[in-house]
């Protein structure tokens, strides 16, 4: 797949995810793009994790609306994907929404 322009931090993609094991999200489904532009410019990969409707109380999901929907931000589904799997731009994260992100991916990934 031949990418016109790197995907940006906080944008959401539709990306998919097939084929996974066991517990792994799955599906071709939005994801929010969490790696720094920096790397998305130059490296084959981009760190994702996966938009979901499934509310769950866990302190690893952002709660946030997107595209007039309620979903989270499933932090404890993170993972690393070649950019072949973006299928499409979708939009991005409310600035909100991405400050609430990093605030607990520094919670979740502090020593």
């Amino acid at each position: 797949m031949a990418m016109v322009t790197a995907p940006l931090r906080f944008e959401v993609w539709l990306v998919n995810l097939d084929p996974t094991q066991g517990s792994e999200i799955n599906k071709t489904r939005p994801c929010v793009v969490i790696s720094p532009d920096e790397l998305n410019r130059y490296l084959r990969t981009v760190t994702i994790t996966a938009l979901t409707s499934k509310a769950r109380s866990y302190p690893s999901r952002v709660d946030c609306q997107f595209q007039g929907k309620d979903g989270q931000v499933a932090l404890d589904h993170i993972r690393s994907v070649d950019k072949s799997r973006l299928v499409r731009r979708l939009g991005a994260l409310s600035p909100l929404t991405a400050q609430v992100v990093c605030a607990r991916l520094l919670e979740l990934f502090a020593y």
